[in-house]
C-alpha cells in the first residue's frame, strides 16, 4: 500500500499543479494564461476579505483588518485590468496602456493598505470598519474614473516603446514603501505573533519582487510580465494565511486550550469529591470504640485518641473544657463558683 504524503508536502504539491497548469495555459495562449492568473488572484484577494470579515468576532488583529478590506477592493480592480487586458476586447478605444495604468492603481492601493495598517499597529485602537469601508470605495472609485472616465491618469504604457518612465518610478515607489512597511513590522508587531509576521514579511517582499519584475518586460505577453503574475498569486496566498491563522488557527487553538484546562480543572474538582465522599461514608460507618479510654480503631487496624481521628476525617476541630460533673469529681474547689448543669438551672 502506498504511502501518503506528508501534510506539509502536500500544499508544495497543490502549488507545483498550480503553477504548471498556469505554465501550460501559456503554451496555448498567453491570453488564456493570464485571465487565468488573474482571475485566480482575484478569487484570492476576495476570500482574503470574506476570512478576514467571517472572522472578525473571533479578534482577528486590526493590522489585517485594514490589509484585508482593501483586499476587496485590490481585487475588484485586478478584474478589472483583467478585462482591460491586451486582446479581450471587452474596453474598445483603450490599448494596452489601460491594463497597466490598472495594475499600478491597484498596486498603489495594496502599498497604501500596508502604509495605513503600520499607522493602525502603534495605535491601541483599530479604525472603525465603515469609515475604513467608504474610503476603500472612494479611492477605488477615484481611480477608475481617473483611468476610464477623465482618461488623464499618466500613461505606464506605449506601444513600439514600452513601459514609461512613471510606471518604472511608480514601481520604485512602491517597492520602497513595501520595504519601509516591512521594517516598520519587524520593529512593533503589538500582537501579532511570529509566525503571522513572517508570513506578512514574506507577502510584501513577494510583491516587491513581483514589482520589479512589472519594470523589466517590454512585451506585455513577455516573460517578466509572466513571473510577476506568478509571484502577485504567491503573495495574495502569504496575505491568505496570515488572515487564517490570526482568525481561526490561533483563536480555535486557544478554545482548545482552554478546554483541555477545564477537563483537568474538573477532574481535579470530581478526585477532592470522590476523597469527601469516601470520607463520610467512613463516618457514616461502623466505628469501633473502646468503651474504656474511648480511642477509636481506624480502618488499618491503629487505635487512635477520637479527636485527632475525628480531625483527619472530617471539617471537625476541638476546643477543649470541662463539664459540670468533671467539674465537682476532680476539681471540687471551683465547683461552688461554677453554674449548674442546664437540668439544674
Amino acid at each position: 500500500m502506498a504511502k501518503s504524503l506528508p501534510k506539509r508536502v502536500i500544499p508544495w504539491v497543490l502549488w507545483a499543479a498550480v503553477f504548471l497548469g498556469l505554465y501550460l495555459a501559456k503554451l496555448q495562449s498567453y491570453l488564456l494564461f493570464h485571465s487565468l492568473a488573474e482571475i485566480f488572484s482575484v478569487v484570492v484577494a476576495w476570500s482574503i476579505f470574506a476570512f478576514m470579515w467571517t472572522t472578525r468576532s473571533l479578534g482577528t488583529h486590526r493590522y489585517l483588518e485594514v490589509v484585508g478590506t482593501s483586499y476587496l477592493f485590490v481585487g475588484g480592480i485586478d478584474l478589472v485590468h483583467t478585462l482591460a487586458y491586451k486582446g479581450m476586447g471587452v474596453f474598445p478605444g483603450f490599448d494596452a496602456n489601460l491594463p497597466t495604468q490598472l495594475w499600478i492603481s491597484a498596486r498603489s492601493l495594496e502599498t497604501f493598505s500596508f502604509v495605513l495598517a503600520s499607522f493602525v499597529l502603534s495605535r491601541k485602537k483599530s479604525i472603525p470598519i465603515s469609515p475604513l469601508f467608504l474610503g476603500y470605495a472612494i479611492a477605488t472609485g477615484g481611480f477608475l474614473f481617473w483611468i476610464l472616465g477623465l482618461r488623464s491618469f499618466p500613461d505606464c504604457f506605449l506601444e513600439g516603446r514600452g513601459l514609461t518612465g512613471f510606471k518604472v518610478a511608480a514601481e520604485y515607489m512602491i517597492c520602497a514603501i513595501l520595504l519601509g512597511c516591512i521594517v516598520w513590522l519587524k520593529g512593533k508587531r503589538n500582537g501579532l505573533s511570529e509566525e503571522v509576521v513572517r508570513w506578512l514579511t514574506a507577502a510584501m517582499a513577494l510583491t516587491i519582487a513581483s514589482e520589479l519584475s512589472f519594470t523589466l518586460y517590454v512585451d506585455v505577453y513577455g516573460f517578466f510580465n509572466m513571473v510577476g503574475h506568478y509571484l502577485k498569486i504567491a503573495s495574495f496566498y502569504m496575505i491568505l494565511k496570515a488572515i487564517l491563522k490570526t482568525g481561526i488557527q490561533e483563536p480555535f487553538s486557544l478554545v482548545f486550550s482552554e478546554l483541555a484546562e477545564a477537563k483537568e480543572e474538573l477532574a481535579a474538582e470530581a478526585e477532592e469529591l470522590r476523597k469527601a465522599l469516601a470520607e463520610v461514608r467512613t463516618l457514616r460507618g461502623l466505628l469501633p470504640i473502646c468503651s474504656h479510654c474511648k480511642r477509636v480503631r481506624d480502618d488499618r487496624g491503629y487505635w487512635r485518641q477520637l479527636e485527632s481521628y475525628l480531625r483527619e476525617h472530617s471539617h471537625v476541630d476541638f476546643t477543649h473544657g470541662v463539664c459540670p460533673e468533671c467539674l465537682k469529681r476532680y476539681y471540687p474547689e471551683y465547683a461552688d463558683n461554677e453554674p449548674g448543669s442546664p437540668e439544674e438551672r
